[in-house]
């Protein structure tokens, strides 16, 4: 019988095939050697960054973490890790992660003079944060399913540990604002704004928590919570043994006579060590 030309094609396509295979996979397999890390996917590049963050967090050592932040073509790698921070949390990534990229950006976007406070500089800080109109608050909302379950998280950080105590509390209300917000600004004993700080809320049914520093275009002492109508909340820097009562959310109005919702701004100062 005789063989088709097609078969015995196939049978020498598939001996090849098998061939190259064999002596790519086993005899001389590639191998990757000193790949730059700018070089690679932008997924992984992320990767790269966090494992950066994280070894920050761990021994503090700057020096070396922009080193290696030297290895990527960023003019700006504080923004590129604040903006980072924002897009793993939303992508649902441990908020340890987030923290730490947050503190890495926070510590490579700080003036390297010292700074002197004066009895006025925790209020022209205040003066730079994003602007808001006075009001008082009139119930009127639609509620939102709040989120119940917190997401633990431990990542180590330069911050002092020292507690913080409320010096301010204060109804605002922000037409630009398109739901309530619990709003924290967390300075030191210096005035200086504080990334990396957690803060807790808690209310009837569930708890919650956030970080400041997330939000670096709103200073990098700035958090804040989304509340929902007709839910009283408490809100607890992290370490501290003070607790801010009463934090409701509702609509107030604004210029126009046309209503906004009502946010609450806390300012915190930590406390120097006894």
């Amino acid at each position: 019988m005789k063989r088709s030309p097609w078969v015995s094609t196939l049978i020498a396509f598939v001996l090849a095939l098998v061939a190259g295979l064999y002596y790519t996979w086993i005899i001389d397999p590639v191998e990757y050697v000193d790949t730059a890390p700018d070089s690679l996917r932008d997924d992984f590049k992320s990767d790269y960054m966090a494992l950066i963050a994280a070894a920050y967090a761990s021994n503090g050592d700057l020096t070396r973490a922009q080193a290696r932040l030297g290895l990527f073509s960023d003019d700006d790698p504080a923004t590129t890790l604040a903006a980072l921070a924002q897009q793993r949390l939303a992508e649902g990534h441990h908020e340890s992660e987030a923290r730490a990229l947050a503190i890495l950006a926070s510590a490579l976007g700080e003036q390297p003079t010292p700074y002197v406070q004066t009895p006025g500089a925790i209020e022209t800080a205040l003066a730079h944060q994003p602007s808001a109109t006075s009001g008082a608050p009139s119930p009127h909302s639609t509620p939102r399913t709040p989120i119940f379950d917190p997401v633990p998280s431990r990542t180590p950080t330069p911050v002092s540990t020292a507690p913080f105590e409320l010096q301010s509390r204060e109804a605002i209300c922000d037409p630009t604002t398109q739901q309530p917000l619990l709003q924290t600004i967390i300075y030191d004993t210096r005035g200086v704004p504080l990334p990396g700080i957690e803060v807790l809320v808690v209310w009837d049914t569930g708890q919650d928590h956030f970080f400041t520093g997330l939000k670096p275009e709103l200073g990098l002492g700035y958090g804040d919570f989304t509340m929902s109508a007709g839910i009283t909340y408490t809100l607890q820097i992290a370490g501290s043994s003070q607790w801010v009562t009463a934090l409701t959310a509702e609509e107030c109005e604004v210029d126009g006579g046309e209503n906004s919702w009502g946010s609450w701004l806390l300012t915190f100062i930590q406390q120097s060590p006894p």
